[in-house]
């Protein structure tokens, strides 16, 4: 879902931007009742799994791969204002160290891949909970379900600015009918991950999952949070620099669905494609195993400090 700059036209990325600006705006300022101490920390390992989970690309199809888009599975974890902000900063973070997604897209990408993921995920999320018990499992398969459904309110979003900012003569109904498809596939290695990483929070410090509101916690089998915040990191690390040595090097959603729709020429090349970091290598290191991992440690700690930064200014501003 990392549109490259010319997809849409230029009035459609800048009213997305808009759109995305305010929104990031009302983010800061809705979550500065959220943030305790510890969300802060939170925030920003968040931010960083969802940046190594979208270095891996996995099949879904012959010639079409998927990755995590990580709204739904933020918002569960922080709460939908929260979860907007650091999947926003993981966006941008991709587009400027990493030529992943244009400069002039950041509008249309941020709304799409961070906003309507997580609010639209959310508002899902909370909606399957009251048709599912308040225990572990009856949240995460809520949160597995949010994620799927985010994915496909995504490719939704993106067909819709195509039928006001098309760059190429392709009929709105099909690009929607071929977003919505192959999205859906995707949608469903979404819900899988999103559901298992709940879990697994749930299973060690249910307390710290937003979503988790109503369920019963025995006190007795929470990890101590030094131990959880390592155990994260450690996890991070390994998909950053070692999971996503197995990434599918085919095209994702959006490029198959740009590829058969015929509009796959209207991309423009990227500012910062000669970059340091560009398209997840690190330059000047042969061994390409070696300049992926650094590339992807490199953006597992920047996004770690740029999130966690992100909350704490927020809280300190509006608080």
């Amino acid at each position: 879902m990392h549109a490259p700059d010319g997809f849409l036209t230029a009035g459609t990325a800048v009213a997305t931007g808009v759109v995305s600006v305010t929104g990031i705006g009302v983010a800061l300022r809705r979550t500065r009742d959220a943030l305790a101490d510890r969300a802060i920390p939170l925030a920003g390992l968040t931010g960083a799994f969802v940046f190594a989970g979208q270095m891996f690309n996995f099949p879904i199809a012959a010639g079409t791969t998927g990755h995590l888009l990580g709204g739904a599975l933020a918002a569960v974890l922080l709460g939908p204002w929260l979860g907007a902000l650091v999947v926003s900063v993981v966006v941008v973070v991709q587009a400027l160290l990493f030529a992943d997604g244009g400069l002039t897209a950041l509008g249309y990408n941020v709304l799409n891949m961070a906003l309507v993921t997580a609010f639209g995920g959310w508002a899902v999320f909370r909606l399957a909970r009251r048709f599912l018990p308040a225990t572990r499992v009856g949240i995460s398969t809520a949160a597995g379900i949010a994620g799927f459904a985010s994915v496909v309110l995504s490719a939704m979003a993106f067909s819709l600015e195509w039928l006001f900012g098309a760059s190429a003569p392709v009929p709105f109904d099909r690009v929607f009918t071929a977003m919505v498809g192959v999205h859906g596939l995707i949608g469903i290695g979404e819900g899988v991950i999103t559901g298992l990483v709940v879990a697994a929070v749930l299973a060690s410090r249910p307390d710290l999952v937003t979503g988790a509101d109503g369920m019963e916690v025995q006190d007795s089998s929470r990890a101590s949070i030094g131990r959880f915040v390592v155990g994260a990191a450690v996890v991070t690390l390994l998909v950053a620099g070692g999971v996503s040595q197995f990434a599918g090097s085919d095209p994702d959603g959006l490029e198959t669905v740009a590829q058969e729709q015929g509009f796959a020429t209207q991309a423009q090349d990227h500012a910062l494609g000669s970059s340091l970091f560009a398209d997840y290598a690190t330059a000047g290191v042969a061994d390409e195993r070696v300049s992926l991992a650094l590339a992807g440690f490199t953006g597992v700690a920047v996004t770690l400090a740029v999130a966690s930064g992100v909350a704490l200014a927020g809280r300190r501003r509006f608080s």
